[in-house]
């Protein structure tokens, strides 16, 4: 059984959509083709909208937007395979999409990637204010130090080594923390029409975004454990996990923080049915409309191997104890271990494993199949919750609001509603009423504003 953190008897979970903001499907390449997919549509605010009604009405904790900023050129030495399945590519920037998102709910919160190595310290620090601010606290930065020399070209940049990345990220970190909550006092906005001063900094008052990060490397998983308050991991199998979510949690606690303020999200992509006939079949039809060299190309762009040039049906034996410096660490390093736990893979079955699925976790069957499956990463790997995609909306979401969810909900899996409906993205991670802020053990809440302002009031006023 997994340590216990809230007094009862089992472990309740958070629930995230797992979303991006590009036409096609970025977890399962061709499904798109299904008849009645709706991924067409994610080039217009209705999409997004119906998302973020639909997340709110189920009491999904929140909408978790992946983004890259260039498409992989990898498989072949080109992007045809990329462009063809439609995999990443015309994306739309998130962040321009969340206002409209937030304006439709209350308590849905939102998260957004952005790179510590290509988009300047003010700027990011701006932008996740301005919209914290418009969202009374609902949002999230995913830190990446972005793997990808697409994305370097992108931006003008050399992609630097992968550890030198961390290390600039450290310091990235320090100026964000000091932009957020060191630029302005808490009391700073005055309103005094007698001596006309309007210190008018509400929408620069302290305020910080959740902290999301990815990273499972050994600096991953140190800079996580020092800045991150929300961990998304990947692995097939729980005891994947199990190791990464522990060393992480130890590193916490030897810094001083409560190991279990940080919470872990795996990710899962379940193919449901009312029985399981009904989910198989839905498996099959998903089968049909995979693109293996699609999902191969993804492949590519996150390890940087050239899939092209091994045959489709031989055994497939990659070296992954030496990632290049524009790979994944994480993804080849869940694939490496898939092989040394004696999986067999040949580049079809692989692409058909992420064409249908992504490289997660794919559960098939009933909704009391699916959750044994859930129940099993929270006892034995110790997850915080679930990055839930699709394979094909509106479908997939549809199934895990209507089937899957009550079944959680019946074995007191996940929460019954938001800690504090209409609150901050942390108080309902952390299930902390009035947690608004970063907790005083997080590194961050060092860089608080020091100092007076001529505009004060006097103690008593």
């Amino acid at each position: 059984m997994a340590a216990q953190t809230n007094g009862t008897a089992r472990k309740q979970v958070h629930l995230n959509f797992f979303e991006t903001a590009c036409r096609g499907n970025h977890e399962s390449p061709g499904q798109w083709s299904r008849p009645g997919d709706n991924s067409y549509s994610k080039d217009s605010l209705d999409y997004y909208i119906w998302m973020a009604k639909l997340a709110e009405k189920a009491k999904i904790t929140g909408i978790f937007f992946a983004d890259t900023y260039a498409g992989h050129a990898v498989y072949g030495g080109n992007m045809d395979a990329i462009l063809r399945s439609g995999t990443q590519v015309a994306q739309l920037d998130p962040l321009v999409i969340i206002s409209a998102m937030a304006a439709v709910t209350k308590s849905v919160s939102i998260g957004v990637t952005g790179s510590t190595s290509y988009i300047p310290p003010f700027p990011l620090a701006r932008t996740f204010s301005t919209l914290d601010h418009l969202t009374k606290g609902r949002m999230a930065w995913n830190v990446v130090t972005s793997w990808s020399e697409a994305a370097a070209d992108a931006f003008g940049k050399e992609l630097v080594p992968h550890d030198q990345r961390y290390e600039i990220a450290e310091e990235y970190m320090d100026v964000i923390y000091r932009l957020w909550n060191g630029s302005w006092a808490d009391d700073s906005v005055v309103w005094d029409k007698e001596n006309h001063a309007n210190v008018n900094c509400q929408t620069l008052a302290h305020i910080d975004s959740v902290i999301f990060q990815a990273g499972t490397s050994k600096v991953g998983q140190a800079f996580a454990a020092k800045h991150a308050e929300a961990v998304y991991i990947g692995g097939l199998v729980p005891s994947q996990a199990a190791g990464q979510i522990k060393a992480a949690r130890d590193i916490a606690r030897a810094a001083g923080r409560d190991p279990y303020t940080i919470k872990f999200f795996a990710a899962i992509n379940p193919i449901l049915g009312r029985t399981l006939e009904e989910a198989e079949a839905k498996y099959v039809e998903a089968m049909q409309h995979a693109d293996v060299i699609g999902a191969l190309a993804q492949f590519s762009g996150y390890t940087g191997i050239d899939m092209s040039k091994y045959p489709l049906d031989e055994e497939l034996k990659l070296d992954t104890s030496n990632p290049k410096e524009s790979a994944v660490q994480g993804f080849l390093g869940n694939f490496g271990d898939s092989q040394n736990d004696g999986g067999k893979w040949t580049p079809r079955k692989l692409g058909e494993k992420i064409a249908v699925g992504g490289f997660h976790p794919t559960p098939i069957g009933t909704a009391e199949m699916v959750a044994d499956v859930m129940q099993t990463w929270i006892d034995e790997a110790d997850v915080d919750g679930f990055n839930i995609a699709y394979i094909s909306n509106p479908g997939s979401f549809e199934d895990i609001i209507e089937l899957l969810i009550p079944e959680l909900r019946r074995r007191g899996l996940v929460f019954e509603d938001y800690a504090v409906p209409g609150g901050t993205f942390r108080e309902n991670l952390l299930r902390q009423p009035g947690q608004k802020t970063l907790r005083k053990d997080h590194y961050g809440s060092q860089f608080l504003f020091e100092g007076d302002h001529p505009y004060k009031p006097k103690s008593g006023e």
